[in-house]
């Protein structure tokens, strides 16, 4: 059996983007839900650990690494991370691919960005909606990916399937920075409204999504943060014992 996936082993990302150097890396987020999820998936909290850059996106994930570690870092949300390198690119003239969710809300990502980012080249692709892809779905993508070869390769899939994907592909893929987005792409595309700035910045993003679609979101919050808090009372207590 392996090791649990333990957050004070974890290294998080506590700068701030600017400091991303410009090259290859596999950029993915963090927050109480992944990291439940990473506890019974040995694979995805294979890719979380390998990570080139792993965000702590999620108020739960800063408390709990204070609590662990005393380390003082800061929330950096993956709507942080799209608007850091959208306007990056739209600064170099750089390009970006759009892998996940569907037709109709890629288009709408893309007619949205040719507004905001007028300078970036944007190239986008729908999978089938599948469980697992097929090795010619994976094929498929790459190369599409490959064709483009985009200076950011945004993936909205959710979590644990895009992570899991980018990291089983990433020798294969022809691109630069690799984000793991999820749910920004409906944020931006507008088919899911975000939390006003104040329940942001209060650390109640979760709670606004709960509000809004509490039938899709009651276990993810509500059993999983409990799991969460759990998990890492559970890992405050180990880690004591050590000493």
């Amino acid at each position: 059996m392996s090791s649990p996936f333990l957050l004070s082993k974890t290294k998080l990302f506590s700068q701030i983007l600017q400091t991303l150097p410009v090259q290859k890396l596999l950029i993915n987020t963090l927050n109480a839900y992944c990291f439940t999820l990473a506890q019974d998936d040995e694979v995805y909290a294979e890719a979380l650990s390998n990570s080139d850059i792993l965000i702590p996106d999620g108020i739960s994930v800063v408390l709990a690494t204070k609590l662990l570690t005393g380390s003082k870092i800061k929330k950096i949300a993956g709507a942080d991370l799209f608007f850091y390198e959208m306007n990056r690119l739209n600064t170099n003239g750089g390009s970006c691919f759009f892998l996940g969710s569907n037709e109709n809300t890629l288009k709408r990502i893309i007619d949205h960005s040719k507004s905001d980012f007028p300078r970036v080249k944007m190239q986008k692709f729908s999978p089938p909606f599948k469980t697992q892809f097929s090795p010619e779905d994976n094929s498929i993508m790459i190369e599409a990916i490959n064709a483009f070869n985009p200076d950011v390769l945004f993936i909205g899939m959710t979590a644990p399937k895009q992570e899991k994907w980018a990291y089983q592909h990433i020798k294969e893929l022809e691109t630069g920075h690799i984000c793991c987005v999820g749910a920004v792409f409906d944020f931006y595309a507008g088919t899911v409204k975000r939390a006003p700035k104040w329940m942001i910045d209060l650390g109640l993003e979760w709670f606004f999504r709960l509000l809004k679609e509490p039938r899709r979101m009651w276990r993810r919050y509500l059993v999983g943060n409990l799991k969460f808090i759990w998990l890492v009372f559970k890992e405050k207590i180990t880690t004591r014992d050590r000493i």
